[in-house]
């Protein structure tokens, strides 16, 4: 098959990057028209470009992907970006970063910040196992595990958290049936469905964050441009403070930061509820109390 039909082929199939996806394909079938002919049937079939090939290019790392596992798309690279940022500062500030990938699907945000920065203790954690897998795959030499959220996390961290960026779920339930039938039907529910406005497992990780991360820690998760006020609210409302809004609109990228305050509040002093009485009611009170009390005796204030 020569590129030019391959192109045609993938054209007729729907795929909109028809060019770029031939070139991806015939640089993986190495010269083979036997592998490339089973290549593009399998895209021609629907199946991602990423999973046929068995690898995406995230961040400037080429990382593995398995069927069944949410790709990482290219908007995240925004996320990523801003977690190497923070945790950079962290390193500058002389000392080793933890930074947690929640919701790490196949561990793109963690591959990345482990990269770039080398002194990060990364830890990651999905509650789909299959992801798990393929995230250890892609992060070596982190602490990656399965389970609902803050459950999959080392109890060590407690407090300690520098960075957790999340690409949490934010796709409202309904709209599910709406979404490109490669992620519908390649990618697994639990890794797209939000719930009903697409923001309950965001909550959710905001009621545990501040837990969990160090002070003067940032918490970061990515979500949709209409989605990122009600986000940011969300943020405030879990006590997180210098909330803002981070947009690439070349991406099409959004994701909100919030950080946990440096310091707790300081306490209020309490506040003395009795009542006040008049001088005379307070006078008797005294003579009550202390019947040897001089009424008319200068206080000792």
């Amino acid at each position: 098959m020569t590129p030019a039909a391959l192109v045609e082929r993938l054209r007729a199939a729907g795929c909109v990057f028809a060019e770029d996806e031939a070139a991806v394909l015939v640089e993986e079938a190495a010269g083979s028209d036997v592998r490339l002919e089973e290549l593009a049937a399998r895209r021609v079939a629907g199946e991602p470009l990423e999973l046929v090939v068995g690898h995406v290019d995230f961040g400037g790392l080429r990382l593995a992907v398995a069927p069944g596992v949410f790709v990482p798309r290219q908007r995240t690279v925004l996320l990523a970006d801003e977690a190497v940022r923070l945790a950079a500062d962290v390193e500058g500030a002389g000392r080793a970063p933890v930074v947690v990938d929640l919701c790490c699907g196949a561990g793109a945000v963690g591959a990345v910040v482990a990269a770039r920065v080398p002194a990060a203790v990364v830890h990651a954690a999905d509650v789909d196992p299959a992801a798990v897998a393929v995230a250890r795959t892609n992060l070596p030499s982190a602490r990656v595990a399965a389970g609902d959220l803050f459950d999959a996390l080392d109890d060590a961290i407690r407090g300690r958290v520098d960075v957790l960026a999340a690409n949490a779920p934010y796709v409202p339930t309904e709209a599910i049936a709406t979404m490109p039938p490669e992620a519908r039907l390649f990618e697994g529910a639990v890794a797209l469905d939000g719930g009903a406005d697409g923001l309950d497992v965001q909550r959710r990780i905001l009621t545990g964050a501040p837990a969990w991360l160090a002070p003067g820690g940032h918490v970061l998760i990515e979500t949709s441009e209409r989605q990122a006020a009600t986000s940011a609210a969300a943020f405030r409302a879990a006590g997180l403070e210098g909330v803002r809004v981070v947009r690439d609109d070349e991406r099409d990228a959004t994701v909100v930061v919030g950080r946990r305050p440096a310091r707790a509040s300081r306490t209020p002093e309490p506040v003395d509820q009795r009542p006040v009485l008049p001088p005379a009611r307070q006078h008797r009170v005294a003579r009550e109390q202390d019947p040897t009390a001089d009424p008319l005796a200068p206080s000792a204030g």
